[in-house]
């Protein structure tokens, strides 16, 4: 399993960046995605995660309250891409964004469950 994230870069305050999340490797039908950050020093945070499942014609999606209305997470299912639309940025939205994988559990244990972490992509928002 392979995922890697993109789509990084330097915005000011106020400004969007998308960022995409392309998992390869897998077959499993249902999966769940989700998008975290590690700012430095602080821990790694879960913000968004979509479960899909093409079987069930079933979708979920969650944000976390820091990005709730301002990030939209959506997927393009056959590629298994999964991207967020970050809008409203804020200089503390800098971080590492990272992207995991959830085969299991459905993204219910969110932040927890996912892995498969790939290299992560420089988010920086100036003031």
């Amino acid at each position: 399993v392979q995922l890697q994230a993109s789509g990084g870069g330097l915005v000011q305050a106020g400004g969007s960046l998308m960022l995409s999340c392309a998992a390869s490797g897998f077959r499993k039908d249902d999966y769940a995605i989700g998008w975290f950050r590690q700012a430095p020093g602080k821990e790694r945070e879960g913000i968004s995660y979509k479960y899909m499942s093409i079987r069930s014609n079933d979708e979920r999606t969650f944000y976390a309250d820091s990005v709730k209305g301002r990030f939209t997470i959506s997927s393009d299912y056959a590629k298994k891409i999964v991207y967020l639309q970050m809008n409203s940025l804020k200089p503390e939205d800098t971080a590492v964004y990272y992207c995991g994988l959830d085969l299991l559990g459905r993204g219910a244990g969110f932040p927890r469950g996912f892995g498969s972490w790939g290299q992560g992509t420089q988010v920086t928002v100036s003031s």
